[in-house]
């Protein structure tokens, strides 16, 4: 039967990590060709997989190189491929135990073997150093991380300040990270301000991904911290209420340009603001409220373009980390103030075959891989 199947294909260059395939289901099959291991016969490539639903998650059955040019069958056991559906399961990922944390800008992390990739999503917690010192004023805001090695990370804060103390392997407070696994089900979100340039135009720095377009509509929640001198966060002129001019009516901003993914710049004249500080005491982490930009209105200026060569039905899209776009599973959408993120589909691992542990399922970096998923209408029992 095929009245209600569904079935999708798409290829991808594998970076040697976990593959996040998002689709508008969870399919019930997959398989997959890895063109570079076939077209190189060399041992331990795996040049075929397949998985179905009832193998149960992370598992594969593939066909391997177990010498040059010759294929044996196997199975992968762990790691191998699995569905997802972001509404329904964990949200973050576990705990890792953060082993130092130093004063620079940006902040350097070391975690042993972290395993995180380049554009994850992550939260800290317990963030001291002693008693009375230590980076509490970073725990719990999402940091977007740039991998510098496998025990090592950098993450979009400025900690070389006075009233941070590194973290180091001595730390009193267990300082863990973990990695949260669906940041963006909301495009484009809430994103927390890690610093602000002033001038004719305002250029806004974000601990994750914005996800803005030029066009859109924007507020600004600066807070205050009682009993903090000079100001901080920022000048109280950014916030969206109160509107001393118009009561009742929201200051709102348009974002002009998109740096990077975590940079914009706003049509807001900031000269003769106070600068920004996050420079924040330790003492004053109690009921610490972090400054925010958020999206606004229902319709802004710009869509996702159909023109000549591009898909039929392009959908929004995220970008995690500089030059790196993530199709959601919507349809064409006007790119407006939010729109639903949910994800859901599969994941090829980096899991190893049971009969040799060099044989890596995901591939080596690089490899191109096309794929095939599919939802079946019925499944037959036994």
């Amino acid at each position: 039967m095929t009245e209600y199947s569904r079935m999708v294909k798409g290829r991808f260059v594998s970076t040697g990590g976990a593959q996040i395939i998002n689709l508008p289901f969870q399919p019930d099959y997959v398989e997959f060709i890895n063109y570079t291991a076939a077209a190189s016969g060399a041992d331990n490539g795996v040049p075929m997989a397949w998985w179905d639903v009832n193998m149960g998650q992370n598992v594969a059955v593939i066909d391997r190189f177990q010498a040059a040019n010759q294929l044996t069958t196997d199975t992968v056991d762990a790691n191998g491929i699995s569905t997802f559906s972001a509404g329904l399961s964990f949200q973050y990922g576990a705990s890792q135990v953060v082993g130092g944390i130093t004063k620079a800008s940006p902040a350097i992390v070391t975690v042993t073997g972290h395993g995180y990739t380049s554009g994850d999503v992550v939260i800290f917690q317990n963030l001291y150093e002693s008693a009375t010192t230590g980076m509490p004023q970073i725990a719990g805001i999402p940091f977007t991380v740039t991998v510098i090695d496998a025990n090592s990370f950098s993450i979009p804060w400025n900690t070389n300040q006075t009233n941070y103390t590194a973290i180091t392997g001595g730390a009193t407070g267990s300082p863990t990270v973990k990695k949260v696994l669906y940041p963006y089900l909301y495009a484009p979100g809430v994103s927390i301000i890690s610093a602000i340039t002033t001038g004719t135009t305002t250029t806004i720095d974000t601990t994750d991904a914005h996800n803005f377009v030029v066009g859109q509509e924007v507020a600004i929640r600066m807070p205050q911290v009682p009993g903090v001198s000079p100001l901080a966060w920022g000048d109280a002129r950014y916030n969206s209420l109160p509107n001393a001019v118009i009561p009742g009516s929201p200051i709102y901003a348009y974002v002009i340009a998109v740096t990077d993914y975590n940079t914009v710049v706003l049509n807001i004249n900031s000269t003769g603001y106070s600068a920004y500080n996050s420079n924040i005491p330790v003492a004053n982490v109690s009921g610490l409220q972090y400054p925010q930009i958020v999206a606004v209105g229902d319709v802004n200026t710009g869509g996702v373009q159909i023109s000549s060569g591009s898909a039929l039905y392009p959908p929004p899209f995220t970008r995690p980390i500089a030059n790196v776009t993530v199709n959601s599973i919507n349809g064409p959408a006007i790119q407006g103030a939010f729109f639903n993120n949910t994800s859901q589909g599969f994941i090829i691992g980096a899991g190893a075959s049971q009969g040799d542990a060099s044989a890596i399922l995901i591939g080596a970096v690089s490899d191109v891989i096309y794929w095939r998923a599919f939802l079946h209408d019925m499944s037959i029992p036994s």
